[in-house]
């Protein structure tokens, strides 16, 4: 390792030891007698499931849960010879073209309007390049057309109907992305929303407060993040998501920026996000992932890590709950130079991501902060 970077986390270790550590620490730690704080509600005795450290001869693919099929995919590309940036970006597609995959995609949860906008980045670990569209439309696989960007473009990002201009000019199909299932589900939210509009749910002549959402619709933040070691040692990543469902249109998340849906050192690893992308972006938080492992952390205690930071730095009320605590959910994914991999999100006891490797395919528990 740097000897700056040696000296760095020397600093940043005194630093630790100076203050009452607010960072939660895996089961183990915790019942080793370090006695660490903790921040309000952290149940430490049910915290970290295992400590993700087992390290894979050869190559290695993460993602978040929804991606089961594509660290398959993606392990039996890189095993015939591919780049791990052709190999995660194809594994992803088989997210973005399923359906019933309602955060990514084909068959994403539109935005207010009943229009599906996507985004997604990539970045290459060999060459330090990255590549990423927001808010297009009409596209399946905005993977491939970010990819695109990194290998067509003297840029980094492309935007809504940019971004759409860019894609047809390579050849992608416009298609319509609003599924059955997606159109009824927007439909019944945007009857929902008020008794105080035009929109009216199916109601008998009797019923009162029509328009009143009783049950909640189904949201999510949704999203699939995906990264690999290739059989030459190489590191690259993804991130693609339909976003928030029922957004404001043109919202953008973390799931297209550098350094919050995505990042990668090919000396170090790589990490992505899943979950409230606001959040992401107000902490740039996989590329302080990747900064954690530089200094030392494994995957898990970097990806816990800035869990911790980001609780610490939600502060506005309607993002808390009665216990001073994110009410919402925000997910991380790491895998290191040496194929270590880690996963921690916010709330848990049962998350899970997905890991393929020379031991198999296979769930990972993932770490947490809060205990649901």
């Amino acid at each position: 390792m740097d000897l700056k970077y040696l000296n760095l986390r020397s600093v940043i270790s005194m630093a630790d030891s100076n203050r009452t550590s607010r960072r939660t620490f895996l089961k183990t730690t915790a019942m080793a007698g370090l006695g660490a704080s903790v921040l309000p509600g952290f149940d430490a005795a049910a915290s970290l499931p295992l400590l993700n450290s087992v390290k894979s001869a050869g190559p290695v693919v993460i993602s978040s849960r929804n991606g089961q099929q594509t660290v398959l995919k993606a392990l039996e590309l890189i095993r015939s010879g591919s780049d791990a940036l052709d190999a995660v970006v194809a594994g992803v597609n088989l997210v973005e073209e399923d359906p019933n995959d309602t955060s990514v995609g084909y068959g994403g949860l539109p935005n207010e309007d009943g229009v599906v906008q996507l985004d997604s980045c990539v970045m290459h670990g060999p060459t330090c390049r990255a590549g990423g569209v927001a808010a297009i439309e009409g596209i399946m696989y905005p993977s491939r057309v970010a990819k695109l960007v990194l290998e067509r473009t003297d840029h980094v990002l492309l935007v809504a109907e940019g971004a759409v201009r860019f894609a047809k000019m390579h050849g992608f199909p416009i298609e319509n992305l609003l599924t059955e299932r997606a159109r009824l589900e927007w439909v019944k939210w945007k009857e929902g929303l008020s008794n105080k509009d035009d929109y009216l749910p199916p109601h008998g002549p009797d019923d009162k407060n029509i328009g009143q959402n009783i049950e909640p619709p189904e949201m999510h933040y949704g999203t699939i993040h995906c990264s690999a070691i290739d059989l030459a040692g190489n590191i690259s990543g993804v991130t693609t998501t339909s976003g928030l469902s029922y957004k404001i249109p043109g919202r953008v998340g973390d799931s297209p920026i550098i350094g919050a849906g995505c990042y990668v050192d090919n000396l170090v690893g790589a990490a992505g996000s899943t979950g409230r992308g606001e959040a992401n972006l107000e902490n740039l938080c996989s590329f302080m992932i990747v900064e954690r492992m530089r200094m030392g952390d494994s995957p898990q205690q970097a990806c816990l890590n800035v869990c911790e930071r980001v609780a610490d730095h939600t502060k506005v009320a309607h993002l808390l709950d009665d216990q001073g605590r994110p009410n919402f959910g925000l997910n991380f994914y790491a895998l290191s130079v040496d194929g270590r991999v880690g996963g921690a999100g916010m709330w848990g006891s049962n998350g899970s991501f997905a890991v393929a490797d020379s031991n198999g395919s296979r769930l990972e528990p993932m770490a947490y902060l809060y205990k649901r």
